[in-house]
């Protein structure tokens, strides 16, 4: 492993062994880009997932493809994949990545009524890909809401978080259940 860079502190320690330090604060509490230069390239993958819920009529636009402005569910899906690739430039501290594959699924779930999308991103890298797959998701949700505003202007994004992520120093992190 190669020395971390000399204009980098480095990470402040942690007042608890169960609770790691905050790595994009140096020891002055100054906001900086972690440096991944050290870390061994690895396949990263993360899953995340979140729901809009909104009114059965406008579930059923969204259904039929009777929304003015077009196939609901299919330019979400464009938004979400776009969203992911662009992520670095959203977020001021995440590291552009060359993403290798962004797979993003939007299910309608009837009894809610609702969309949910489940966004999986992978890339070999230094560096994990949890802020692609949960930015995809949250912009695949708010292009719903974008999508259909003009009928539901009440509809509600939430559950948005991480399901799993694999790769790295740190491993796999499953959520349970």
């Amino acid at each position: 492993m190669t020395a971390p860079s000399p204009h980098l502190a480095p990470p402040a320690p942690s007042d608890s062994p169960l609770t790691p330090a905050l790595t994009h604060f140096d020891a002055t509490g100054q906001a900086h880009m972690v440096d991944v230069g050290g870390k061994a390239i690895t396949l990263r993958r993360a899953v995340a997932r979140g729901r809009i819920t909104m009114r059965p009529e406008t579930f059923e636009l969204v259904r039929s493809g009777g929304a003015k402005k077009g196939d609901v569910l299919g330019i979400a899906r464009i938004a979400a994949i776009q969203a992911a690739k662009r992520t670095s430039d959203l977020i001021p501290l995440c590291h552009p990545i060359a993403l290798t594959r962004v797979a993003v699924e939007l299910e309608l779930d009837a009894d809610a009524p609702a969309v949910v999308c489940t966004a999986t991103v992978e890339c070999e890298g230094r560096t994990g890909v949890e802020m692609e797959a949960l930015t995809a998701v949250q912009v695949g949700l708010l292009t719903v809401y974008d999508m259909c505003k003009a009928v539901d202007r009440g509809m509600t994004m939430t559950d948005v978080r991480l399901l799993e992520k694999h790769g790295g120093k740190s491993g796999s992190f499953v959520v349970p259940g």
